[in-house]
């Protein structure tokens, strides 16, 4: 008998709380399907389809409810409560789904809403996890360059920015230039294609095409500049880790921004700042 998947077992008896399934007649090993999910109609030898987990007394039990979430498949969970050793989510079925905190790539409050796979840990009870989202993802969408898309973080990368489910499926990614500090792993986020990559995947930005952007881009340059008291001590030359950095902008985008303030006589670019007029 496989936990956490569907499968087609036979019953093999009927008892007042329930009917006893097996893989065959004759089996030993046997699971409970209580008696309020059990079909009057069936009988012994009769084929039925359930999902087997693990119950609060950690008792094999089977199920004819929908889980949200069976092994080898990704889904969209609830966190119901947060404890001290993990997170409870709302998988569908009378016993909540326990997410440890190692399995989790950010820490989760109650209400959230997380990406999670599921998985058998050591003790054979299912467990949750936030992890391996990436490599479960499908790259085939119907998106192409320019198109805004709907998708949930779950996960960030230093070295290669935000990952996004789009419609909660789809492979993509925010680059690591861009500023992501005021997302949190759940959020669902509006964002324009930029990109569709050979294997599939999707390039995002949070930001308005360039012509669009660069009013915002420069209000946030002055303002960077008032905080160094009017004076820069960079210009334009700046490696983009400084200016990603200080700004929050990748390089292209402060050069641009920079080159509007210039135009309007709003800076004045020396060979090592960048001093308000």
């Amino acid at each position: 008998m496989k936990i956490g998947q569907w499968q087609e077992l036979t019953m093999v008896k009927r008892v007042d709380f329930g009917i006893y399934l097996a893989k065959q007649a004759g089996d030993e090993q046997r699971v409970l399907l209580p008696q309020k999910q059990a079909p009057p109609e069936i009988e012994p030898g009769d084929k039925l389809k359930v999902f087997l987990y693990k119950d609060s007394k950690d008792r094999l039990i089977a199920t004819r409810k929908e889980p949200r979430l069976s092994l080898g498949e990704f889904a969209v969970l609830k966190v119901i409560e947060v404890g001290k050793i993990g997170a409870f989510l709302d998988w569908g079925l009378e016993k909540d789904l326990f997410l440890p905190y190692k399995e989790m790539t950010s820490r989760v409050s109650a209400g959230d809403e997380v990406l999670a796979t599921l998985y058998i840990d050591k003790s054979g009870r299912l467990c949750a996890s936030m992890k391996g989202i990436y490599e479960l993802l499908m790259k085939n969408s119907p998106y192409r360059a320019g198109d805004t898309v709907e998708g949930r973080v779950y996960e960030f990368s230093d070295n290669f920015g935000t990952f996004v489910a789009v419609d909660d499926k789809y492979s993509a990614r925010i680059p690591e230039y861009e500023d992501h500090s005021f997302l949190r792993i759940g959020d669902t986020i509006s964002a324009r294609v930029t990109n569709v990559k050979e294997d599939g995947k999707l390039d995002l930005t949070l930001r308005e095409k360039a012509y669009l952007q660069m009013d915002e881009d420069a209000q946030r340059v002055m303002e960077v500049i008032e905080e160094f008291a009017g004076v820069l001590p960079f210009n334009d030359k700046a490696s983009p880790e400084v200016i990603k950095r200080e700004i929050g902008l990748s390089k292209a985008a402060f050069k641009r921004a920079v080159g509007r303030l210039y135009k309007e006589r709003r800076i004045e670019i020396t060979e090592k700042a960048i001093r308000k007029i």
